[in-house]
């Protein structure tokens, strides 16, 4: 992925990750639109940040990433990158079914289901595009668990997989496949993450992404240092010691 010049569809991006990624994207030349549900966080965006593009959609919802697809390739029809970045992440108890449920179904239809549909939304799009991209977001937590995350972890190691079969599958086209693997960053995916001293700071977690692809175009996977530890824990061997490890030092693992 070139660092300049595209139109960039990012969904679920009116906070966190999403909109620092997409200010810093805009700041490197591009032309980028943010989606979100509520209606007035992408007003207060726009307001904010002449030049933003907004689209309301709900990537839980098929109908409005259908409506949100038409939406956006009308308005820009240049657009050759999307950035599959909405997701949420729950505390779970797989002890007590009935406190498990209803998170689980609802990450998994947000973490996978919602990529999945956004990618065919816009996939014949950008097939037709000399030079596109489709970001994916997985996590470090696809490599390694986080006990009290099970579902979080589940679906990000979906997308992982998944990123890898649909590379295979548009070698020798015009779309690449990145994947985005974040580690743990200050942002309020949890409760009292924005405080957590063992999460990257959210500023130096852009920096390092934008650095990235700037000097590593023809990447498949976007990896600060940061989340190598747990990405390549297998690899090197200690797997174990870094499940053991991120349990007992990330107070959300107890």
């Amino acid at each position: 992925m070139n660092i300049s010049g595209n139109t960039i569809f990012i969904p679920g991006s009116t906070s966190g990750i999403g909109l620092a990624l997409a200010l810093a994207l805009q700041a490197r030349g591009n032309t980028v639109i943010v989606g979100g549900r509520r209606a007035e966080l992408l007003e207060q965006i726009a307001a904010r940040h002449p030049g933003i593009g907004t689209v309301q959609i709900d990537t839980t919802d098929a109908a409005s990433i259908a409506s949100a697809a038409k939406q956006v390739l009308a308005g820009y029809p240049d657009l050759n990158v999307l950035v599959t970045m909405a997701g949420v992440m729950h505390i779970e108890d797989w002890r007590r079914p009935a406190s498990f449920l209803t998170t689980a179904e609802s990450t998994i239809t947000t973490n996978v289901l919602g990529p999945i549909r956004l990618i065919a939304a816009f996939v014949e799009h950008l097939q037709a595009q000399s030079d596109a991209t489709i970001m994916t977001v997985s996590s470090g937590l696809a490599f390694t668990p986080l006990k009290v995350t099970p579902s979080y972890n589940a679906s990000k190691a979906a997308i992982h997989l998944l990123s890898e079969s649909v590379r295979l599958q548009f070698a020798g086209t015009s779309v690449k496949i990145l994947e985005l693997e974040p580690p743990s960053v200050r942002t309020a995916l949890l409760p009292g993450q924005e405080d957590n001293e063992h999460a990257m700071p959210l500023d130096e977690f852009i920096a390092e992404v934008v650095s990235l692809i700037e000097t590593q175009p023809d990447a498949r996977e976007i990896q600060v240092e940061r989340v190598k530890y747990l990405r390549y824990g297998e690899a090197r061997g200690d797997y174990e010691q870094v499940v053991e490890t991120l349990n007992h030092s990330d107070p959300h693992g107890e």
